[in-house]
């Protein structure tokens, strides 16, 4: 158990920074607040692992220059941006909504422009998302040796209740593709769990009944202009904070 007062660090890319959200809803917070914890936020949209290793994202240092000898606690979701996850389900979403007035310039355009999304990834890119996890553990633990470390993989967002084309602007074959994106991403973070002997926490397990097109979506749609695309909620946050704290107590 975490004592009140402890201090935690997040670090992470959009799916614990919550873009779109009001401030202080995103899961980091929430926990902090059920915990009664003294929170650095360091997550921040678009960060790779290597942002949080080594790389300044424009003017920000590495995240996890915000882990010290007093850390506590420690949350780490990353890695979706190293595989342009979430980056190639939207630009895939855009491609195809923007082909369908192109096919009435006949469907060779609309292919075309179907066409400049790409929705597979080698096994090698997968392997280094879990190297890349695996080495911020042990990066952490060296910084702060006393500190609970916990693997958040990422929501659910195109689960069994997403149907192509009718809850996603994806088709039959390209929405799998993006379904397989994410198992990849998952299974990764379970490698870097067992390797290093960090917790693990399956956000993408407790949502697969709560992705785009069911009763409960705990992530966005794809609606132009309005917020920001397949990414959590307000609920799927609160969900997320839910499975951290439960692991904690």
């Amino acid at each position: 158990m975490i004592t009140p007062g402890s201090r935690y660090v997040s670090l992470g890319s959009s799916f614990a920074a919550g873009p779109g959200l009001k401030a202080g809803r995103n899961y980091p917070h929430l926990v902090a607040d059920a915990l009664g914890l003294e929170l650095t936020d360091v997550t921040s949209s678009g960060a790779t692992t290597a942002n949080i290793l080594r790389d300044h994202q424009e003017s920000a240092p590495p995240q996890i220059d915000a882990v010290g000898p007093d850390t506590a606690l420690v949350t780490i979701t990353a890695g979706g941006n190293d595989l342009d996850y979430i980056g190639t389900f939207i630009r895939g979403s855009m491609m195809n909504t923007l082909a369908k007035p192109a096919t009435l310039l006949g469907k060779r355009v609309a292919n075309r422009i179907r066409a400049r999304v790409s929705y597979l990834k080698d096994q090698t890119e997968y392997d280094a998302v879990a190297a890349s996890l695996a080495e911020i553990v042990t990066e952490v633990r060296d910084r702060a040796p006393r500190s609970r470390i916990l693997l958040v993989d990422y929501l659910t967002v195109a689960g069994p209740a997403t149907r192509p084309r009718l809850d996603v602007p994806l088709n039959e074959e390209q929405l799998p593709s993006v379904v397989m994106m994410a198992d990849g991403l998952a299974k990764a973070f379970a490698t870097a769990a067992e390797k290093t002997g960090a917790d693990l926490i399956t956000a993408s397990a407790a949502s697969l009944d709560h992705a785009v097109g069911s009763a409960t979506p705990w992530t966005t749609g794809f609606r132009l202009g309005r917020g920001v695309p397949y990414h959590p909620t307000e609920a799927g946050m609160a969900a997320v904070a839910d499975l951290v704290v439960a692991k904690l107590r």
